[in-house]
């Protein structure tokens, strides 16, 4: 049989190179002579670069930009063989570094001089992967870098932080670097909220980047007013514009499209063609409920092979309850890779082993099956 293997990572446990692996060696165990193809998938967020790379190929490109509190940091974007560069937001202002003091003085610049970087090497497409970010500047950072000046009404320019920008009365897009005009820019996002309101990134994801109550209010008129001041009215109502704590409206305002990250990582790896030769696809995440219906990189392998006419299981750390059965009604089966209860830190910790496990006996039950 032709196996395709194309999971997601398992956050903190696994990047999706190593679950592919641990997948395509549990095959092994049940079908000595499978043909496996590896198509480790991603959703926009942290380790898209590695995935693709893993995939792919492509240069590796380094720049010492400044991270999200203003120190100066080692950060690296991908070259695409096809010519796109993809930046990969959380290498540069990460969730999971998120530095010390308050979410409002916190700034998207070394996003923007990645950019930069790009365009000065040539780049004419751009892709931005704008998962995991601990921002929420609007992009107001990125545009600083990228030419745009944020001015109070003494004609100072501001620092592009919430807090910064608390005097803003004019926002200068004159001197934005004209290489955008000719550049494709891409969102790699899945993120569909609009960037201000009850639905908007303050409101939504200021908590988790440590914003009160108080100071989602705050920050929330501060992005309006950077909106209105930057012309950008109706890009803030598009979704996506909230991704990134804004910088999805920033990229937005500068002609960018938004689309699927794990579409398009699916659309990078040639994930559709190689589902036309396989009998078989396997796919999987950490943890998956009816959410990972939202866009999430198993449902998007699942629609591709659906589509292919190919069956595809789903193998998780872990299968939420799903009341509606709309999780089950999307695979060939949705299979957890624990058996029996056991504390989630031995789980994450004998992950390859539960997953070689896990695969060997799915293999098995299709061979068979195929068999009678």
């Amino acid at each position: 049989m032709h196996w395709l293997i194309a999971p997601d990572s398992f956050k903190g446990s696994l990047p999706a190179a190593r679950v592919a692996e641990a997948m395509a060696a549990g095959v092994r165990r049940a079908d000595a002579q499978a043909r496996l193809t590896l198509k480790p998938m991603a959703d926009g967020g942290e380790g898209t670069l590695d995935t693709l790379y893993s995939v792919s190929g492509g240069l590796w490109r380094e720049c010492v930009v400044h991270d999200a509190a203003g120190k100066m940091r080692t950060a690296a974007y991908l070259c695409l063989p096809d010519g796109c560069c993809v930046i990969e937001v959380a290498q540069v202002v990460p969730l999971t570094e998120v530095p010390g003091g308050s979410a409002l003085e916190r700034s998207s610049l070394g996003v923007g001089e990645l950019m930069l970087d790009a365009l000065d090497q040539g780049a004419t497409h751009l892709a931005l992967a704008l998962g995991g970010s601990s921002t929420n500047d609007g992009g107001a950072g990125l545009l600083l870098a990228l030419g745009a000046r944020f001015v109070d009404g003494q004609g100072r320019w501001l620092q592009p932080s919430p807090a910064g920008l608390q005097g803003l009365a004019q926002v200068d897009l004159s001197a934005l670097d004209a290489r955008l005009a000719h550049t494709r820019i891409e969102l790699w996002s899945d993120v569909d909220h609009p960037l201000c309101g009850e639905q908007g990134a303050s409101a939504v994801f200021g908590g988790q980047k440590g914003l009160s109550a108080a100071e989602q209010l705050a920050a929330d008129e501060v992005l309006q007013r950077l909106a209105v001041l930057a012309g950008g009215e109706a890009q803030a109502q598009q979704a996506g514009a909230g991704a990134a704590g804004g910088m999805g409206w920033a990229l937005l305002l500068l002609g960018g499209q938004r689309t699927s990250g794990a579409q398009a990582v699916a659309s990078h790896t040639g994930l559709a063609a190689a589902l036309c030769e396989a009998d078989w696809v396997l796919t999987g995440e950490g943890a998956s409920d009816a959410q990972t219906l939202s866009g999430k990189a198993p449902f998007v392998v699942a629609q591709l092979a659906q589509a292919a006419g190919v069956p595809v299981s789903l193998l998780s750390g872990a299968i939420r309850p799903d009341g509606a059965g709309r999780l089950a009604a999307a695979f060939d089966g949705c299979f957890s890779l624990c058996s029996g209860p056991m504390p989630l830190t031995t789980a994450m910790a004998q992950a390859p082993a539960l997953l070689e496990q896990a695969c060997e006996q799915l293999a098995r039950t299709v061979l068979r099956a195929r068999r009678v």
